[in-house]
């Protein structure tokens, strides 16, 4: 990466830094480009290179935090050595949940202003490596695994509109019930998830594993 590059990506990743701090403190309403700028110690006309307004920070920021946490797990998952899509999703799933466990800012950001439309934009950032992309990074994953899967797309939004919709609650209220309590149940409804998407039939494909220690039927 040439000079000219680098500072602009420096440029670009101190508003992102600086947003973040004054939308999660602030809040968006209360933040100004003014605030941005000044914080991030870049002029204006920097900004509008980027960035439309303030609301298009924000959503190019939260495909930034979501793509981010993919790569920090992605990186994670390689150091791992493990193998098959089902063994390195549920790897996946922990690393970015104990991420958030430990970051509530970041998880009612994203959480709050998370939709469909956003997070598809996060499958083309580019991450520090300048390779990385979230979406094909998936889909070399899935290729591993010994099942074949249909619409991997609609397959992937519905992992992690479940995932994004019963956490919250769980991480920042302990509602229902803890993270710690649900993770099990979650893994439980996400196989279901995949058995539904899989072209193989039931008895090819394998058996659960995540079952919670409490009975089926015992109330949360």
């Amino acid at each position: 990466m040439g000079k000219l590059e680098s500072n602009k990506r420096k440029k670009k990743e101190a508003l992102y830094n600086t947003a973040f701090e004054l939308f999660t403190t602030k809040g968006l309403a209360k933040t100004t480009i003014s605030d941005i700028v000044e914080k991030a110690g870049v002029a204006k006309g920097t900004f509008y290179l980027y960035f439309k307004d303030k609301y298009d920070i924000r959503n190019k920021l939260v495909s930034h935090k979501a793509g981010q946490l993919f790569f920090d797990a992605h990186e994670a998952l390689i150091k791992t050595g493990l193998t098959g899509f089902e063994n390195q999703l549920y790897f996946i799933l922990d690393h970015i949940l104990d991420r958030l466990e430990k970051d509530h800012s970041l998880l009612h950001f994203i959480s709050k202003n998370l939709s469909w439309g956003v997070f598809k934009n996060a499958f083309d950032e580019k991450m520090p490596d300048g390779y990385y992309h979230f979406y094909q990074s998936y889909l070399q994953l899935l290729n591993q695994s010994s099942h074949s899967y249909r619409n991997p797309e609609l397959m992937l939004f519905t992992i992690v509109e479940l995932v994004g919709a019963t956490c919250y609650s769980c991480i920042l209220y302990e509602q229902p019930v803890p993270l710690s309590e649900y993770r099990d149940y979650l893994y439980k409804a996400v196989d279901g998830i995949l058995r539904s998407f899989c072209k193989d039939t039931p008895t090819d494909f394998p058996a659960e594993n995540n079952d919670p220690q409490a009975s089926d039927n015992e109330p949360l």
